[in-house]
């Protein structure tokens, strides 16, 4: 059943630090410190320091979320396609198991209407929703979801009552749907169901400096 409000995800920055991995890491580092200190191979008066600077190069080291490639400001096939490659790539692995699917079925169905491009004028509107959701709804809402730890993401409910799994499942709900009615109405070259489509989907998941084209314009 489509969503007709996916919500978003939220978050509490103390919390998403202490389940990331460059806590845990530091954490780790400082634990190994104070081991140090207590197994004696540590006895300077200044090991508080020590071990603090174990947990800072620690937190350092650690990596950080993977980088999703965003918001292009012209779209045409290749560019899609590259984009969907790169959302592919730096989702593989990360995502709960049954959201992996609902993935691949939103770039497939992209995919799919990439060869009717031509159908259409060069630069019309009625096509900039698919370049949007590749290139800016679809890696926004996955790089929301891959800042957080994976713990937190799981565990921690926001304040709609629902975990960051859930709000990333009903999105990409969403996304599939929406790209579904897309292709039909790009097959059938409905443009107004196209703009309409694209309206809905920037009022869930826009703005950003992207603005949606208005009919007629220039």
């Amino acid at each position: 059943m489509a969503i007709s409000d996916p919500g978003r995800i939220t978050v509490n920055p103390v919390l998403r630090y202490l389940y990331s991995g460059k806590n845990i890491v530091g954490s780790a580092l400082a634990i190994l410190g104070l081991l140090l200190f207590f197994t004696g191979v540590i006895t300077s008066f200044f090991w508080p320091f020590v071990v603090l600077a174990m947990y800072g190069v620690g937190a350092l080291l650690a990596p950080g979320p993977p980088k999703m490639a965003l918001a292009a400001t012209s779209f045409d096939p290749d560019s899609i396609r590259r984009s969907l490659q790169h959302t592919l790539s730096m989702a593989n692995g990360k995502l709960p198991p049954e959201l992996q699917p609902r993935l691949q079925q939103i770039a497939d169905t992209i995919t799919g209407i990439l060869p009717h491009y031509s159908d259409f004028p060069a630069g019309s509107p009625d096509l900039f929703v698919v370049g949007r959701t590749a290139t800016d709804y679809l890696p926004s809402a996955l790089q929301a979801y891959l800042n957080l730890p994976r713990a937190y993401a799981s565990l921690h409910k926001m304040p709609n009552g629902k975990t960051a799994d859930q709000v990333l499942g009903d999105q990409l709900t969403l996304l599939a749907a929406k790209m579904d009615e897309v292709a039909d109405a790009v097959h059938k070259k409905d443009s107004d169901a196209l703009l309409a489509n694209g309206r809905f989907l920037e009022e869930r998941f826009g703005a950003s400096p992207l603005a949606l084209p208005q009919q007629g314009a220039a």
